[in-house]
């Protein structure tokens, strides 16, 4: 199912990791893990913000996924699924046939 995964990392703590130069590594780990088809980063509520759009093949991912955003960034992390064009179609055409 498509997510996305937003991370929202303190200030505090975005700017040790900056400083620390860890940062870079965090961040590309977090790639490799996700394989996302869009990453985006942001400010959100005066945070440093990450936004990742994956693909996560069923519910025990989660822990792998997420655990280094929380222990490595002491982010606020939230994880929803999502529809890209074509789902909204294909489930608006679902609602409106009655299947």
């Amino acid at each position: 199912m498509r997510m996305v995964l937003t991370a929202r990392i303190p200030t505090e703590t975005g700017n040790e990791v900056i400083q620390s130069g860890s940062l870079p590594k965090i961040m590309e780990t977090a790639l490799a893990a996700l394989q996302p088809e869009a990453a985006y980063f942001t400010l959100d509520g005066g945070d440093r913000t990450a936004y990742f759009f994956f693909d996560m093949k069923e519910s025990s991912q989660m822990p792998t996924l997420l655990e280094s955003f929380f222990m490595d960034l002491h982010a606020k992390v939230s994880l929803q699924p999502v529809m890209n064009t074509a789902e909204l179609r294909t489930g608006l055409g679902h609602l409106m046939s009655g299947t």
